[in-house]
């Protein structure tokens, strides 16, 4: 059972101390003589709080809001090019999420913000950039959309706000990429100069060791060394045939008693007809002269007159040798000049022998000099060929290091999206039908809502008094302050 209290009622206390019970325990929930003084606190309250949100719809100019929407591609994109006799050439651009330590969407987001796109704008609009606005930036979680929204006086205003901020971003975006692009080449060109300087100094070398040894390649120096060997067996082969030749001239020249030259003599001097007269006559007075002396002695008649016959003959013969063949001395002496018979086709076969013998001792004499001078020449460009070999290959590497080099700045003037990603309008900006401020929907909630907190605090205020009480029988020890109040 719930104990109750006997509170004392105080009829005669001070009035400012009676005012202070009132206020703090207040009256009684049926005295409805304490409404005028909670209307006249409403009324106050509502004034206080309607006052200002009126005054702010009335005098608040209206803002509109346009909205825009970007979105970055979230794919990259590569190329590759093969050139012939260079190599290949390869660009790509990787996609903008592919980093995890650099978000896209926060660098466009700052970029947005810059006071510099921001300043872009307002001047193209000729307002001061304070006047133009902040854009009001916000990024989507989980995606590559970026919405921003530009504040205007008026919905045109509003647009065009949002149009030159889109205009001035993308200005911007270009010029940070060609400078970057321009950054590149400068430093791709330095790269460029060098590699085409190590290529002319390469080059310079080789055209000097082609001056100096007149090879002119490596292939040259290999083209030169397979003709040497080929000489060299030529040379084997011919010295050979030489060899057999001089045998079979010596074994004839042996045989028939006399010299291939003697030989072509008395061949020339039996195809004369009067030499071949003079021949025949010879042999005559020979046969004569053999018979005389066979009948007589020398000192006969006969015998004289016939050897006389066969010298002068002799004498004419020997004239005619002389005159057809040119030979004098001990050659014309040791001339055959008896008829050849059967002879001639063993001195023909001499005199054959003997030119082809000729002929393969001056072709091995040439080619000997020829081989001689190859090894030589060989021998001379060992070393400038290895050299030029080498130079060659640097040459090829310098060059190839060029050319891709080459390739690859062109190549990546095409990469425009390295470090600043494609970036797409996805919602032009838009043209508002409604203010967005003030919200007077907002406001009118607003003040509702305060006075119903209000109105909520003067209905606590009136039931305060039995609330305490409640209060003040739930606490357990209540003897320790004995409370005194008076009536409201």
């Amino acid at each position: 059972m719930s104990r109750k209290i006997a509170v004392p009622r105080l009829i005669r206390l001070p009035m400012r101390q009676l005012w202070a019970i009132r206020v703090f325990r207040g009256g009684r929930v049926a005295d409805f003589g304490r409404i005028p003084r909670y209307a006249g606190i409403f009324a106050l309250g509502a004034v206080c709080i309607w006052a200002p949100i009126t005054s702010y719809l009335k005098t608040a100019p209206l803002r509109f809001t346009s909205g825009l929407s970007l979105i970055l591609p979230g794919a990259g994109a590569s190329a590759s090019v093969n050139l012939d006799r260079i190599g290949q050439a390869s660009s790509s651009a990787n996609s903008p999420y592919s980093n995890s330590s650099v978000s896209p969407t926060e660098t466009y987001k700052r970029l947005l913000a810059a006071q510099r796109i921001v300043g872009a704008a307002a001047a193209s609009m000729d307002m001061h950039p304070r006047d133009f606005g902040e854009p009001r930036i916000e990024l989507v979680d989980q995606t590559g959309l970026i919405h921003v929204s530009m504040v205007g006086n008026s919905p045109e205003d509003a647009q065009a706000r949002g149009e030159v901020l889109l205009a001035a971003f993308f200005s911007e975006i270009e010029a940070l990429r060609a400078d970057e692009a321009s950054i590149r080449e400068t430093g791709a060109g330095e790269a460029i100069e060098d590699y085409r300087q190590s290529v002319l100094a390469t080059r310079e070398e080789i055209s000097r060791l082609q001056r100096e040894t007149g090879l002119i390649s490596a292939e040259q120096f290999d083209t030169l060394v397979a003709e040497t060997d080929v000489l060299r067996e030529r040379m084997s082969d011919l010295t050979a045939t030489l060899e057999e030749k001089t045998e079979g001239v010596s074994a004839l020249q042996s045989s028939l008693g006399t010299t291939p030259r003697l030989a072509a003599a008395a061949l020339r001097l039996h195809a004369d007809t009067e030499f071949a007269a003079l021949a025949t006559a010879m042999s005559d007075h020979a046969a004569l002269l053999s018979q005389a002396r066979g009948q007589f002695g020398d000192n006969h008649p006969e015998v004289r007159s016939a050897r006389a016959a066969y010298a002068a003959t002799a004498s004419e013969a020997a004239a005619r040798a002389a005159q057809l063949t040119d030979l004098s001395g001990d050659e014309l002496a040791s001339l055959d000049l008896s008829h050849v018979g059967s002879r001639a086709g063993l001195l023909s076969q001499l005199v054959t022998l003997e030119a082809e013998r000729s002929g393969l001792a001056a072709e091995h004499a040439a080619m000997s000099a020829r081989l001689a001078a190859a090894e030589e020449r060989r021998i001379a460009l060992i070393e400038p060929a290895a050299r030029l070999e080498d130079l060659s290959r640097d040459f090829e590497v310098a060059e190839a290091v060029f050319a891709s080099a080459m390739a690859r700045s062109q190549s990546t003037k095409t990469d425009l999206f390295a470090s600043y990603p494609m970036v797409q309008v996805l919602e032009d900006p838009s043209l508002p039908t409604e203010p967005s401020s003030p919200k007077r929907k907002l406001a009118l909630a607003a003040g509702v809502a305060a006075t119903m907190f209000f109105l909520m605090g003067l209905m606590l205020g009136w039931l305060r008094r039995p609330l305490i009480e409640r209060l003040v029988n739930s606490t357990p020890d209540v003897s320790s302050a004995p409370v005194m109040v008076a009536a409201e």
